[in-house]
């Protein structure tokens, strides 16, 4: 469980496919933190810590090929910015809002604004009937993760949303590489789910 205050952005050292799945190997600060069997977000996506390197200062995290046909993790390269977030103490207070870091889709950056010294990011998402009755939508003011941040949603339509990025946020998290044509990892509100599942009922 997350709650979409991401730490910092990690960098990827290497990438290593074996069959389908991928062993992506990555430096931050607190690599000497982690454990094995240890859950971390990367950029919205919940990967378990496989092998610590800390003489290099390095963590590998192993994802599958579901995981990735699903989420932006096909995009990284060495050198790729990820936002990382270990999981949430249960003794904590809840800055942002419950992540389970199960990304539900990938959503394309359609517009990137400059607005007197924050940003407004435009994203445009897949959707139909079937994906809006699962709760796979958004709502003014509501919540919605992107690449593990948790935002607060304006503009809501359809198939689309904006979110306001501040300084802090677009120089602490990957937002700053993110531009028109980047593709994101969205997860919708869990409550949005469960409440749309006890709508068809």
């Amino acid at each position: 469980m997350f709650s979409g205050i991401v730490e910092e952005f990690g960098t990827v050292k290497e990438i290593r496919k074996e069959q389908e799945n991928y062993h992506f190997t990555l430096t931050c600060s607190f690599v000497n933190e982690l454990k094995i069997d240890q859950s971390l977000s990367h950029n919205g996506v919940c990967l378990t810590v496989v092998n610590i390197n800390k003489e290099v200062k390095t963590y590998t995290v192993t994802a599958i090929k579901e995981t990735i046909l699903k989420t932006n993790l096909k995009d990284l390269k060495v050198g790729s910015k990820v936002n990382l977030e270990r999981s949430m103490l249960m003794n904590g207070r809840l800055d942002g809002h419950i992540v389970q870091g199960h990304v539900d889709e990938t959503a394309e950056c359609k517009k990137v604004e400059e607005s007197e010294g924050s940003w407004y990011f435009t994203f445009e998402y897949k959707t139909d009937n079937k994906a809006a009755k699962a709760g796979y939508m958004t709502v003014e003011k509501g919540s919605v993760t992107v690449n593990g941040v948790s935002l607060t949603v304006v503009n809501s339509k359809k198939d689309s949303f904006q979110v306001a990025i501040i300084p802090y946020t677009y120089e602490n998290t990957n937002f700053h590489t993110i531009k028109e044509g980047t593709l994101v990892n969205i997860e919708f509100d869990i409550i949005g789910k469960y409440l749309a599942k006890l709508a068809t009922f």
